[in-house]
């Protein structure tokens, strides 16, 4: 009988199939009903819209720490994109070897203003 992946290991894998941009694969990885919220109030419970919005920044983590307690995963990593490289911290939590839950922080000054927004009004 296979063993379960750990949630770190499920975490991990994500991480590199996003790297590899290997997009459908890391879409494996996340459960139909994942919330993901960031720094800014942004949310996302469709996985495929958050793949979506990722894959126009291709990124790569350059990560830094990881670990994990029980079903809570940390990683602290650079976010290296087309744009800026920005460090960040997610916490995601796994059930059943899907991640059910990611929160981002992060400065999201770094990918400049809001939109309908000017650099002088932030």
């Amino acid at each position: 009988m296979p063993t379960k992946n750990r949630p770190l290991d499920v975490v991990m894998s994500y991480i590199k199939a996003f790297d590899s941009q290997h997009y459908d694969k890391a879409l494996e990885h996340l459960h139909d009903r994942v919330r993901i919220r960031g720094p800014a109030g942004e949310t996302f419970g469709k996985p495929l819209d958050f793949i979506e919005m990722l894959r126009k920044w291709h990124g790569k983590y350059d990560v830094k720490k990881a670990f994990a307690d029980g079903d809570d995963v940390c990683v602290l990593y650079d976010l290296k994109t087309t744009g800026p490289t920005v460090f960040m911290s997610s916490w995601y939590q796994v059930k059943d070897e899907k991640i059910v839950s990611i929160q981002t922080v992060f400065d999201p000054r770094a990918f400049g203003p809001p939109p309908g927004r000017d650099a002088a009004s932030v």
